[in-house]
Protein backbone atom coordinates (compact mmCIF):
# COMPACT_ATOMS: atom_id res chain seq x y z
CA UNK A 1 0.00 0.00 0.00
CA UNK A 2 2.87 2.32 0.82
CA UNK A 3 4.62 1.27 -2.33
CA UNK A 4 1.57 2.03 -4.37
CA UNK A 5 1.15 5.40 -2.67
CA UNK A 6 4.74 6.34 -3.32
CA UNK A 7 4.44 5.32 -7.00
CA UNK A 8 1.22 7.28 -7.35
CA UNK A 9 2.80 10.35 -5.80
CA UNK A 10 5.77 10.03 -8.15
CA UNK A 11 3.51 9.78 -11.16
CA UNK A 12 1.51 12.79 -10.02
CA UNK A 13 4.73 14.79 -9.44
CA UNK A 14 6.07 13.83 -12.88
CA UNK A 15 2.80 14.86 -14.49
CA UNK A 16 2.79 18.17 -12.70
CA UNK A 17 6.43 18.76 -13.63
CA UNK A 18 5.74 17.96 -17.25
CA UNK A 19 2.75 20.29 -17.23
CA UNK A 20 4.78 23.09 -15.64
CA UNK A 21 7.63 22.65 -18.11
CA UNK A 22 5.20 22.61 -20.98
CA UNK A 23 3.47 25.78 -19.85
CA UNK A 24 6.59 27.75 -19.03
CA UNK A 25 8.48 26.43 -22.00
CA UNK A 26 5.71 27.49 -24.38
CA UNK A 27 5.40 30.84 -22.72
CA UNK A 28 9.11 31.39 -22.92
CA UNK A 29 9.12 30.43 -26.56
CA UNK A 30 6.28 32.86 -27.34
CA UNK A 31 8.10 35.63 -25.50
CA UNK A 32 11.18 34.97 -27.54
CA UNK A 33 9.11 35.09 -30.74
CA UNK A 34 7.47 38.39 -29.74
CA UNK A 35 10.82 39.95 -28.90
CA UNK A 36 12.20 38.77 -32.20
CA UNK A 37 9.19 39.98 -34.18
CA UNK A 38 8.87 43.45 -32.52
CA UNK A 39 11.49 45.26 -34.70
CA UNK A 40 9.94 43.80 -37.83
CA UNK A 41 6.48 45.00 -36.78
CA UNK A 42 7.78 48.48 -36.02
CA UNK A 43 9.58 48.57 -39.35
CA UNK A 44 6.47 47.44 -41.20
CA UNK A 45 4.39 50.11 -39.46
CA UNK A 46 6.97 52.75 -40.37
CA UNK A 47 6.88 51.61 -44.00
CA UNK A 48 3.09 51.81 -44.00
CA UNK A 49 3.22 55.33 -42.58
CA UNK A 50 5.77 56.35 -45.21
CA UNK A 51 3.64 54.86 -47.99
CA UNK A 52 0.57 56.62 -46.61
CA UNK A 53 2.37 59.97 -46.50
CA UNK A 54 3.64 59.47 -50.05
CA UNK A 55 0.15 58.54 -51.18
CA UNK A 56 -1.37 61.61 -49.54
CA UNK A 57 1.29 63.81 -51.10
CA UNK A 58 0.62 62.31 -54.53
CA UNK A 59 -3.12 62.83 -53.99
CA UNK A 60 -2.53 66.49 -53.06
CA UNK A 61 -0.42 66.97 -56.21
CA UNK A 62 -3.21 65.45 -58.30
CA UNK A 63 -5.84 67.68 -56.69
CA UNK A 64 -3.68 70.78 -57.12
CA UNK A 65 -2.86 69.90 -60.74
CA UNK A 66 -6.54 69.38 -61.53
CA UNK A 67 -7.39 72.68 -59.88
CA UNK A 68 -4.74 74.56 -61.89
CA UNK A 69 -5.75 72.81 -65.11
CA UNK A 70 -9.40 73.83 -64.72
CA UNK A 71 -8.37 77.37 -63.75
CA UNK A 72 -6.14 77.54 -66.84
CA UNK A 73 -9.06 76.64 -69.09
CA UNK A 74 -11.14 79.38 -67.47
CA UNK A 75 -8.37 81.91 -68.10
CA UNK A 76 -7.97 80.74 -71.69
CA UNK A 77 -11.72 81.13 -72.22
CA UNK A 78 -11.25 84.81 -71.39
CA UNK A 79 -9.93 85.16 -74.96
CA UNK A 80 -13.52 84.65 -76.10
CA UNK A 81 -14.67 87.22 -73.58
CA UNK A 82 -12.23 89.83 -74.86
CA UNK A 83 -13.22 89.05 -78.45
CA UNK A 84 -16.95 89.52 -77.86
CA UNK A 85 -16.52 92.55 -75.62
CA UNK A 86 -14.33 94.33 -78.13
CA UNK A 87 -16.46 93.31 -81.10
CA UNK A 88 -19.53 94.73 -79.40
CA UNK A 89 -17.88 97.99 -78.36
CA UNK A 90 -16.54 98.96 -81.79
CA UNK A 91 -18.26 99.69 -85.11
CA UNK A 92 -19.53 96.81 -87.22
CA UNK A 93 -17.00 97.49 -90.00
CA UNK A 94 -14.18 96.27 -87.73
CA UNK A 95 -15.66 93.18 -86.07
CA UNK A 96 -14.00 90.56 -88.29
CA UNK A 97 -10.64 92.23 -87.75
CA UNK A 98 -11.24 92.32 -84.00
CA UNK A 99 -12.14 88.63 -83.88
CA UNK A 100 -9.12 87.74 -86.00
CA UNK A 101 -6.76 89.68 -83.77
CA UNK A 102 -8.11 88.20 -80.56
CA UNK A 103 -8.03 84.69 -81.98
CA UNK A 104 -4.48 85.00 -83.27
CA UNK A 105 -3.29 86.44 -79.97
CA UNK A 106 -3.80 82.96 -78.54
CA UNK A 107 -1.87 81.34 -81.41
CA UNK A 108 0.98 83.83 -81.86
CA UNK A 109 1.30 84.39 -78.13
CA UNK A 110 1.50 80.64 -77.59
CA UNK A 111 4.36 80.26 -80.06
CA UNK A 112 6.30 83.11 -78.50
CA UNK A 113 5.69 82.02 -74.92
CA UNK A 114 6.81 78.48 -75.76
CA UNK A 115 9.99 79.65 -77.47
CA UNK A 116 11.23 82.32 -75.08
CA UNK A 117 8.51 83.74 -72.85
CA UNK A 118 8.23 80.99 -70.25
CA UNK A 119 12.00 80.78 -69.84
CA UNK A 120 12.41 84.55 -69.40
CA UNK A 121 9.49 84.64 -66.98
CA UNK A 122 10.09 81.62 -64.76
CA UNK A 123 13.43 80.18 -65.75
CA UNK A 124 16.32 80.01 -63.29
CA UNK A 125 17.66 83.47 -62.51
CA UNK A 126 21.39 84.10 -63.03
CA UNK A 127 21.37 86.34 -59.97
CA UNK A 128 20.51 89.61 -61.71
CA UNK A 129 16.86 89.51 -60.70
CA UNK A 130 15.95 90.67 -64.22
CA UNK A 131 15.02 87.55 -66.22
CA UNK A 132 15.24 83.78 -66.34
CA UNK A 133 17.95 82.04 -68.33
CA UNK A 134 16.78 78.41 -68.55
CA UNK A 135 13.87 76.50 -70.06
CA UNK A 136 13.76 77.91 -73.59
CA UNK A 137 11.44 75.80 -75.76
CA UNK A 138 10.54 74.02 -72.48
CA UNK A 139 13.93 72.31 -72.42
CA UNK A 140 14.32 70.16 -69.32
CA UNK A 141 10.59 70.09 -68.66
CA UNK A 142 10.42 66.31 -69.11
CA UNK A 143 12.39 65.94 -65.89
CA UNK A 144 9.25 67.00 -64.04
CA UNK A 145 6.73 64.94 -65.96
CA UNK A 146 5.71 63.03 -62.82
CA UNK A 147 4.76 66.19 -60.98
CA UNK A 148 7.94 66.88 -59.08
CA UNK A 149 7.78 70.17 -57.15
CA UNK A 150 8.75 73.17 -59.23
CA UNK A 151 8.85 76.90 -58.49
CA UNK A 152 7.60 76.29 -54.96
CA UNK A 153 4.52 74.36 -56.11
CA UNK A 154 3.66 70.70 -56.40
CA UNK A 155 2.55 70.94 -60.01
CA UNK A 156 4.63 70.07 -63.05
CA UNK A 157 6.38 72.46 -65.43
CA UNK A 158 3.86 71.57 -68.11
CA UNK A 159 0.89 72.52 -65.95
CA UNK A 160 2.55 75.77 -64.88
CA UNK A 161 3.37 76.56 -68.52
CA UNK A 162 -0.27 76.10 -69.55
CA UNK A 163 -1.47 78.36 -66.75
CA UNK A 164 1.05 81.11 -67.49
CA UNK A 165 0.48 80.84 -71.26
CA UNK A 166 -3.18 81.70 -70.73
CA UNK A 167 -2.08 84.78 -68.78
CA UNK A 168 0.37 85.82 -71.50
CA UNK A 169 -2.33 85.59 -74.16
CA UNK A 170 -4.55 87.82 -72.02
CA UNK A 171 -1.88 90.51 -71.68
CA UNK A 172 -1.44 90.74 -75.45
CA UNK A 173 -5.18 90.82 -76.11
CA UNK A 174 -5.77 93.91 -73.96
CA UNK A 175 -4.11 96.17 -76.52
CA UNK A 176 -6.40 95.15 -79.39
CA UNK A 177 -9.32 97.09 -77.89
CA UNK A 178 -7.41 100.37 -77.84
CA UNK A 179 -5.97 99.85 -81.33
CA UNK A 180 -9.15 98.58 -82.97
CA UNK A 181 -10.36 99.48 -86.48
CA UNK A 182 -7.09 100.93 -87.79
CA UNK A 183 -4.09 98.69 -87.04
CA UNK A 184 -2.28 96.91 -89.86
CA UNK A 185 -2.56 93.18 -89.21
CA UNK A 186 1.17 92.72 -89.85
CA UNK A 187 1.87 94.98 -86.88
CA UNK A 188 -0.56 92.92 -84.83
CA UNK A 189 1.51 89.79 -85.53
CA UNK A 190 4.73 91.58 -84.65
CA UNK A 191 3.69 93.10 -81.34
CA UNK A 192 1.80 89.99 -80.21
CA UNK A 193 4.95 87.93 -80.63
CA UNK A 194 7.24 90.44 -78.93
CA UNK A 195 4.90 91.12 -76.00
CA UNK A 196 4.27 87.43 -75.23
CA UNK A 197 7.83 86.34 -75.96
CA UNK A 198 9.95 89.14 -74.47
CA UNK A 199 8.54 92.26 -72.82
CA UNK A 200 5.70 90.82 -70.72
CA UNK A 201 7.73 87.82 -69.43
CA UNK A 202 10.38 90.19 -68.04
CA UNK A 203 7.72 91.79 -65.83
CA UNK A 204 6.51 88.37 -64.74
CA UNK A 205 10.02 87.43 -63.65
CA UNK A 206 10.35 90.62 -61.65
CA UNK A 207 7.11 89.95 -59.77
CA UNK A 208 6.42 86.19 -59.76
CA UNK A 209 9.73 84.65 -60.79
CA UNK A 210 11.75 85.77 -57.79
CA UNK A 211 13.09 88.89 -59.52
CA UNK A 212 14.08 92.20 -58.04
CA UNK A 213 10.55 93.47 -57.33
CA UNK A 214 9.65 90.27 -55.49
CA UNK A 215 12.84 90.64 -53.48
CA UNK A 216 11.77 94.14 -52.49
CA UNK A 217 8.46 92.80 -51.18
CA UNK A 218 6.20 93.93 -54.04
CA UNK A 219 2.81 92.16 -53.86
CA UNK A 220 0.55 91.34 -56.78
CA UNK A 221 -1.35 88.12 -56.21
CA UNK A 222 -2.90 87.61 -59.67
CA UNK A 223 -1.73 90.49 -61.86
CA UNK A 224 -3.25 93.97 -61.56
CA UNK A 225 0.19 95.28 -62.45
CA UNK A 226 1.88 92.17 -63.86
CA UNK A 227 -0.83 91.42 -66.44
CA UNK A 228 -3.32 94.27 -66.69
CA UNK A 229 -1.04 97.27 -66.37
CA UNK A 230 1.42 95.58 -68.73
CA UNK A 231 -1.28 95.14 -71.35
CA UNK A 232 -2.66 98.60 -70.60
CA UNK A 233 0.67 100.25 -71.36
CA UNK A 234 0.88 98.43 -74.69
CA UNK A 235 -2.64 99.67 -75.41
CA UNK A 236 -1.78 103.26 -74.45
CA UNK A 237 1.35 103.47 -76.60
CA UNK A 238 -0.44 101.83 -79.52
CA UNK A 239 -3.40 104.23 -79.35
CA UNK A 240 -1.12 107.29 -79.15
CA UNK A 241 1.16 106.34 -82.03
CA UNK A 242 -1.68 105.11 -84.23
CA UNK A 243 -3.72 108.27 -83.85
CA UNK A 244 -7.53 108.39 -83.86
CA UNK A 245 -9.87 106.63 -86.24
CA UNK A 246 -10.68 108.57 -89.39
CA UNK A 247 -13.53 111.01 -88.86
CA UNK A 248 -13.41 110.73 -85.07
CA UNK A 249 -15.51 113.50 -83.48
CA UNK A 250 -14.17 114.39 -80.03
CA UNK A 251 -16.74 114.55 -77.30
CA UNK A 252 -19.01 112.20 -79.28
CA UNK A 253 -17.35 108.77 -79.47
CA UNK A 254 -18.97 106.25 -81.82
CA UNK A 255 -21.60 104.15 -80.06
CA UNK A 256 -20.99 100.43 -79.54
CA UNK A 257 -22.49 98.55 -82.45
CA UNK A 258 -23.73 95.52 -80.47
CA UNK A 259 -24.20 95.73 -76.72
CA UNK A 260 -25.42 92.14 -76.65
CA UNK A 261 -21.95 91.02 -77.80
CA UNK A 262 -20.36 93.32 -75.24
CA UNK A 263 -22.52 91.97 -72.41
CA UNK A 264 -21.80 88.38 -73.36
CA UNK A 265 -18.08 89.14 -73.50
CA UNK A 266 -18.14 90.80 -70.10
CA UNK A 267 -19.94 87.87 -68.49
CA UNK A 268 -17.41 85.46 -69.99
CA UNK A 269 -14.58 87.58 -68.62
CA UNK A 270 -16.18 87.69 -65.18
CA UNK A 271 -16.44 83.89 -65.24
CA UNK A 272 -12.84 83.61 -66.44
CA UNK A 273 -11.68 85.73 -63.53
CA UNK A 274 -12.55 82.84 -61.21
CA UNK A 275 -9.72 80.99 -62.89
CA UNK A 276 -7.54 84.07 -63.07
CA UNK A 277 -7.60 84.98 -59.37
CA UNK A 278 -8.36 81.82 -57.35
CA UNK A 279 -6.22 79.79 -59.75
CA UNK A 280 -3.21 81.90 -58.86
CA UNK A 281 -3.13 80.13 -55.49
CA UNK A 282 -1.84 77.12 -57.51
CA UNK A 283 -3.16 74.79 -54.81
CA UNK A 284 -6.33 73.77 -53.03
CA UNK A 285 -4.46 72.83 -49.85
CA UNK A 286 -5.51 76.15 -48.33
CA UNK A 287 -9.12 76.28 -49.43
CA UNK A 288 -9.70 79.15 -47.03
CA UNK A 289 -7.36 81.24 -49.17
CA UNK A 290 -9.05 80.16 -52.42
CA UNK A 291 -12.44 80.96 -50.91
CA UNK A 292 -11.31 84.41 -49.76
CA UNK A 293 -9.92 85.18 -53.20
CA UNK A 294 -13.14 84.06 -54.91
CA UNK A 295 -15.30 86.17 -52.58
CA UNK A 296 -13.09 89.23 -52.93
CA UNK A 297 -13.11 88.84 -56.71
CA UNK A 298 -16.90 88.76 -56.69
CA UNK A 299 -17.21 91.78 -54.39
CA UNK A 300 -14.82 93.81 -56.53
CA UNK A 301 -16.89 93.07 -59.63
CA UNK A 302 -20.30 93.77 -58.14
CA UNK A 303 -19.17 97.00 -56.49
CA UNK A 304 -17.53 98.22 -59.70
CA UNK A 305 -20.63 97.51 -61.76
CA UNK A 306 -23.07 99.10 -59.31
CA UNK A 307 -21.03 102.23 -58.60
CA UNK A 308 -20.29 102.81 -62.30
CA UNK A 309 -23.99 102.43 -63.15
CA UNK A 310 -25.02 104.93 -60.48
CA UNK A 311 -22.23 107.36 -61.33
CA UNK A 312 -23.23 107.31 -65.02
CA UNK A 313 -26.88 107.76 -64.10
CA UNK A 314 -26.24 110.82 -61.97
CA UNK A 315 -24.27 112.34 -64.85
CA UNK A 316 -26.63 111.52 -67.72
CA UNK A 317 -29.96 110.48 -66.24
CA UNK A 318 -29.69 107.18 -68.17
CA UNK A 319 -29.03 103.64 -67.03
CA UNK A 320 -25.88 103.08 -69.07
CA UNK A 321 -25.15 99.44 -69.93
CA UNK A 322 -21.71 100.10 -71.42
CA UNK A 323 -20.64 102.01 -68.31
CA UNK A 324 -21.90 99.19 -66.08
CA UNK A 325 -19.99 96.58 -68.09
CA UNK A 326 -16.73 98.51 -67.91
CA UNK A 327 -17.39 99.20 -64.23
CA UNK A 328 -17.51 95.49 -63.45
CA UNK A 329 -14.29 94.90 -65.38
CA UNK A 330 -12.67 97.84 -63.60
CA UNK A 331 -13.56 96.31 -60.24
CA UNK A 332 -12.19 92.95 -61.33
CA UNK A 333 -8.91 94.45 -62.50
CA UNK A 334 -8.50 96.51 -59.34
CA UNK A 335 -9.07 93.62 -56.94
CA UNK A 336 -6.82 91.20 -58.85
CA UNK A 337 -3.62 92.29 -57.07
CA UNK A 338 -5.01 92.39 -53.55
CA UNK A 339 -7.64 89.64 -53.61
CA UNK A 340 -5.52 87.52 -51.24
CA UNK A 341 -4.33 90.40 -49.07
CA UNK A 342 -7.49 92.30 -48.11
CA UNK A 343 -10.68 91.56 -46.21
CA UNK A 344 -14.04 91.46 -48.05
CA UNK A 345 -15.09 94.95 -46.93
CA UNK A 346 -11.91 96.36 -48.49
CA UNK A 347 -12.50 94.42 -51.70
CA UNK A 348 -15.92 96.07 -51.99
CA UNK A 349 -14.40 99.52 -51.44
CA UNK A 350 -11.62 98.88 -53.98
CA UNK A 351 -14.13 97.73 -56.60
CA UNK A 352 -16.40 100.72 -55.99
CA UNK A 353 -13.56 103.23 -56.36
CA UNK A 354 -12.48 101.51 -59.58
CA UNK A 355 -16.03 101.89 -60.93
CA UNK A 356 -15.62 105.67 -60.75
CA UNK A 357 -12.00 105.76 -61.90
CA UNK A 358 -12.76 103.91 -65.14
CA UNK A 359 -15.33 106.48 -66.23
CA UNK A 360 -13.21 109.47 -65.23
CA UNK A 361 -10.24 107.96 -67.05
CA UNK A 362 -12.31 107.55 -70.22
CA UNK A 363 -13.33 111.21 -69.93
CA UNK A 364 -9.68 112.22 -69.61
CA UNK A 365 -8.76 110.27 -72.73
CA UNK A 366 -11.48 112.06 -74.63
CA UNK A 367 -10.13 115.44 -73.55
CA UNK A 368 -6.58 114.37 -74.45
CA UNK A 369 -7.84 113.16 -77.85
CA UNK A 370 -6.57 109.63 -77.43
CA UNK A 371 -8.86 107.25 -79.28
CA UNK A 372 -9.39 104.04 -77.27
CA UNK A 373 -12.52 102.39 -78.75
CA UNK A 374 -12.98 99.76 -76.02
CA UNK A 375 -11.65 101.79 -73.10
CA UNK A 376 -8.75 99.37 -72.70
CA UNK A 377 -6.42 101.66 -70.78
CA UNK A 378 -9.20 103.05 -68.61
CA UNK A 379 -10.08 99.52 -67.50
CA UNK A 380 -6.72 97.76 -67.43
CA UNK A 381 -4.23 100.59 -67.09
CA UNK A 382 -5.87 103.00 -64.68
CA UNK A 383 -7.47 100.31 -62.54
CA UNK A 384 -4.36 98.13 -62.72
CA UNK A 385 -2.37 100.99 -61.19
CA UNK A 386 -4.99 101.56 -58.51
CA UNK A 387 -5.25 97.83 -57.74
CA UNK A 388 -1.52 97.49 -57.14
CA UNK A 389 -1.43 100.60 -54.94
CA UNK A 390 -4.54 99.52 -53.04
CA UNK A 391 -2.54 96.76 -51.34
CA UNK A 392 -0.40 99.43 -49.73
CA UNK A 393 -3.55 101.19 -48.53
CA UNK A 394 -5.98 98.42 -47.55
CA UNK A 395 -3.62 95.45 -47.10
CA UNK A 396 -4.39 93.33 -44.04
CA UNK A 397 -1.35 92.56 -41.83
CA UNK A 398 -2.73 89.12 -40.93
CA UNK A 399 -2.85 88.32 -44.64
CA UNK A 400 0.73 89.36 -45.33
CA UNK A 401 0.30 92.99 -46.40
CA UNK A 402 0.85 96.07 -44.25
CA UNK A 403 -1.69 98.59 -45.48
CA UNK A 404 -1.43 102.25 -44.56
CA UNK A 405 -4.98 102.41 -43.21
CA UNK A 406 -4.45 99.34 -41.04
CA UNK A 407 -1.37 100.46 -39.17
CA UNK A 408 1.25 99.31 -41.63
CA UNK A 409 2.78 102.69 -42.34
CA UNK A 410 4.01 103.92 -45.71
CA UNK A 411 6.55 101.18 -46.47
CA UNK A 412 4.28 98.76 -48.39
CA UNK A 413 2.68 101.60 -50.33
CA UNK A 414 6.13 102.85 -51.34
CA UNK A 415 7.11 99.39 -52.56
CA UNK A 416 3.87 99.11 -54.53
CA UNK A 417 4.46 102.54 -56.07
CA UNK A 418 7.98 101.50 -57.11
CA UNK A 419 6.62 98.40 -58.82
CA UNK A 420 3.92 100.33 -60.67
CA UNK A 421 6.44 102.87 -62.00
CA UNK A 422 8.82 100.09 -63.06
CA UNK A 423 6.11 98.25 -65.02
CA UNK A 424 4.89 101.46 -66.66
CA UNK A 425 8.38 102.50 -67.72
CA UNK A 426 9.41 99.10 -69.06
CA UNK A 427 6.21 98.24 -70.91
CA UNK A 428 5.66 101.81 -72.05
CA UNK A 429 9.19 102.28 -73.41
CA UNK A 430 9.42 98.92 -75.16
CA UNK A 431 5.94 99.27 -76.68
CA UNK A 432 6.73 102.78 -77.89
CA UNK A 433 9.84 101.45 -79.64
CA UNK A 434 7.91 98.60 -81.28
CA UNK A 435 5.17 100.87 -82.61
CA UNK A 436 7.57 103.65 -83.60
CA UNK A 437 9.59 101.21 -85.71
CA UNK A 438 6.44 99.83 -87.32
CA UNK A 439 5.28 103.36 -88.03
CA UNK A 440 8.61 104.23 -89.62
CA UNK A 441 8.29 101.15 -91.82
CA UNK A 442 4.79 102.21 -92.86
CA UNK A 443 3.10 99.10 -91.46
CA UNK A 444 1.54 100.44 -88.25
CA UNK A 445 -1.73 101.76 -89.63
CA UNK A 446 -3.92 100.81 -92.56
CA UNK A 447 -4.09 103.43 -95.36
CA UNK A 448 -6.64 106.20 -95.00
CA UNK A 449 -8.43 105.01 -98.13
CA UNK A 450 -9.29 101.83 -96.24
CA UNK A 451 -11.61 103.84 -93.99
CA UNK A 452 -14.05 104.18 -96.85
CA UNK A 453 -14.71 100.44 -96.91
CA UNK A 454 -13.68 99.56 -93.36
CA UNK A 455 -10.83 97.47 -92.05
CA UNK A 456 -12.76 94.20 -92.35
CA UNK A 457 -13.12 94.50 -96.09
CA UNK A 458 -9.67 96.02 -96.61
CA UNK A 459 -7.67 93.56 -94.50
CA UNK A 460 -9.81 90.42 -94.66
CA UNK A 461 -12.24 90.72 -97.56
CA UNK A 462 -15.13 89.92 -95.25
CA UNK A 463 -17.80 91.46 -93.04
CA UNK A 464 -19.48 90.12 -89.93
CA UNK A 465 -22.96 90.74 -91.41
CA UNK A 466 -22.63 89.88 -95.15
CA UNK A 467 -26.42 89.90 -95.65
CA UNK A 468 -26.67 93.44 -94.22
CA UNK A 469 -23.23 94.91 -94.87
CA UNK A 470 -22.01 93.14 -98.01
CA UNK A 471 -18.45 93.17 -99.30
CA UNK A 472 -18.30 95.78 -102.11
CA UNK A 473 -18.79 94.16 -105.47
CA UNK A 474 -20.47 91.06 -104.12
CA UNK A 475 -23.88 92.48 -103.25
CA UNK A 476 -26.12 91.35 -100.43
CA UNK A 477 -26.39 87.61 -99.97
CA UNK A 478 -29.77 86.14 -100.71
CA UNK A 479 -31.36 82.76 -101.15
CA UNK A 480 -33.68 82.36 -104.13
CA UNK A 481 -37.01 80.63 -103.76
CA UNK A 482 -36.16 78.11 -106.43
CA UNK A 483 -32.79 77.33 -104.85
CA UNK A 484 -34.43 76.90 -101.51
CA UNK A 485 -36.99 74.55 -103.07
CA UNK A 486 -34.23 72.46 -104.59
Amino acid sequence: MNRRSRLLRRLIAMALGTLILAVFGTTFTYAQDEVAEAPAAVEAAADEATDLAAGLEALQVSIDSTFVFVASMFVFFMQAGFAFLEAGMIRQTGVVNSMMENFMDAAIGGIAFFATGFALALGTDDGSGLFGTTGFFLSGAMEYVDGAPVYGTGISVFMLFFFQYAFAATAGTIATGAMAERTNFITKIIYSFIVAGFTYPIVIHWIWGGGWLAQQGFLDFAGSAAVHLSGGMVALMGAILLGPRTGRVWGKPPRPHNLAYATLGTMILWLGWYGFNPGSALSMSENGLVGLVAVNTTLGAVAGAFVAMMFAYFRSGKWDLAASLNGSLAGLVAITAGCAFVEPWAAFVIGGIAGVLVLLSADLFERLRIDDPAGAFAVHGTCGIFGALAIGIFGQPELGANGLLLGGGIAQLAIQFTGVIAVMLWMGATSAVIFAVCKALGILRIPEKASTVGIDVYEHGATVWPDILPVPGEGALSVSTSAAGD
